[in-house]
């Protein structure tokens, strides 16, 4: 085995950076080629095309991220099932976290891109991610809908997408918001101590 990344990994960690500061559609396959430092062939050889590497790069992250998460919140139902939305928003921490063992700015990266996918309106991610966690997604929608069973299908909706959206601009700021953090109050905060001001907040966000 050698430590040296393969061509694969270069180019998913090429695509992703790209994708989650400039967009799916805004970042062309030259842009990625150029910042991967491979050829176009070395790009159709492994992904086949530009739908088919950003299924890949979300994947790389959703297949650590998903099986993980629905770890943490079985175990949270086995010891207490009556579990609250404060508890249950506990269980993303780690998950969220560790994706930073996938590259340096891994959750920044994975939140920017779930955002992107809505802004970009990237049909085909929908569909793959449905089609390869959809009774996963299920089961975490219903893990939320417990903590607060009167939610309607359409209010359950809303504020998931409020909860996404707040905590992908929270992230994606996350370096700016510790700069003014440091220099406004004196704080020094990493990515940890803001999940862990951020989450309370969507808690109960989502409960009232």
């Amino acid at each position: 085995m050698t430590n040296k990344r393969s061509t694969k990994d270069k180019i998913l960690d090429a695509a992703e950076q790209l994708f989650a500061l400039t967009g799916f559609a805004e970042t062309s396959m030259r842009q990625i080629t150029s910042k991967a430092n491979v050829n176009l062939a070395s790009v159709n050889y492994h992904f086949g095309s530009k739908k088919d590497l950003i299924q890949a790069v979300m994947d790389r992250y959703l297949s650590q991220f998903i099986p993980q998460l629905l770890n943490e919140l079985n175990q949270l139902n086995n010891k207490q099932p009556d579990y609250s939305i404060t508890q249950l928003f506990s269980c993303f921490k780690k998950p969220l976290l560790d994706l930073e063992n996938i590259s340096k700015h891994g959750s920044v990266f994975f939140l920017q891109m779930l955002g992107r996918g809505y802004v970009d309106y990237q049909g085909h991610l929908r569909v793959f991610i449905t089609d390869k966690y959809g009774s996963a997604l299920t089961h975490i929608q219903q893990s939320f809908h417990k903590t607060k069973p009167e939610l309607t299908p359409a209010d359950l909706f809303w504020r998931l997408h409020f909860i996404l959206g707040t905590s992908v601009f929270t992230l994606a700021a996350s370096q700016a918001l510790s700069d003014i953090s440091s220099k406004d109050f004196h704080q020094q905060m990493n990515t940890e101590q803001i999940v862990d001001e951020l989450l309370p907040f969507l808690a109960a966000g989502f409960i009232n």
